[in-house]
């Protein structure tokens, strides 16, 4: 199966969040992933 190099923007935010949850519930098949958000959201735990 084929693997993807996915990045997520805006990866602390509402639509952020809920694109990491449909990609963890549909398997999506992710190589590496990469959360993007901005430097005011810097450290926070996802």
């Amino acid at each position: 199966m084929k693997t993807y190099n996915t990045a997520v923007v805006g990866a602390t935010g509402a639509v952020g969040q809920e694109m990491i949850k449909i990609l963890e519930e549909r398997n999506f098949p992710i190589k590496e992933i990469k959360l993007l958000a901005s430097a005011r959201s810097a450290r926070k735990r996802l």
